[in-house]
């Protein structure tokens, strides 16, 4: 039962978040904080002690620190702070973390310059009748929790969680 909530709970609040940011341009708070909630129901029933379990929420106070600064400078949005945020709890203080942090500034990187070049070509991508959510052309931001989600999807195989649960299952 823990190992399906492992398997599942990230990866569908990462999904959704990713989704809602790219159609609507925001994260859903409830999505963030399911995240966090979970986590803290689940880790204590997957293994993880109480120090380990400390670092995790360290680890997500670092992150907080860090994206609140970029909020507070207006380079961030706030769902975007909120859900990496989240997400790196489900990481802990260590390599997995770093991982994560990688992979999403890799995708976001990539996801910044395939939107500005969509929207340089926005009556040509208009014109063609592709499925293109307008507000990818309109808002002035970046979705990046579709950035959180494939940094997520990609690195979630090395948190101490998926690790826990595949061990269970072994």
């Amino acid at each position: 039962m823990i190992e399906a909530a492992i398997f599942v709970i990230f990866p569908l609040c990462l999904a959704i978040a990713a989704f809602s940011d790219l159609f609507t341009m925001t994260i859903p708070n409830r999505v963030s904080a399911i995240l966090l909630a979970a986590f803290v129901l689940i880790a204590p029933l997957a293994g993880l002690g109480p120090a380990t379990i400390g670092m995790h929420l360290v680890a997500g106070a670092i992150v907080f620190t860090a994206c609140f600064t970029l909020f507070a400078l207006n380079i961030m949005g706030g769902g975007d702070a909120k859900l990496l945020t989240a997400s790196a709890v489900w990481f802990g203080y260590n390599a997995s973390l770093f991982e994560f942090v990688l992979y999403v500034s890799i995708f976001g990187g990539l996801l910044t310059l395939l939107i500005l070049m969509m929207r340089k070509q926005e009556n040509a991508i208009l014109a063609s009748g592709l499925p293109v959510p307008h507000l990818l052309f309109t808002a002035k931001k970046i979705p990046y929790g579709i950035a959180i989600g494939l940094g997520g999807f990609f690195a979630y195989p090395s948190s101490p969680l998926m690790q826990a649960a595949l061990a269970q299952l072994h």
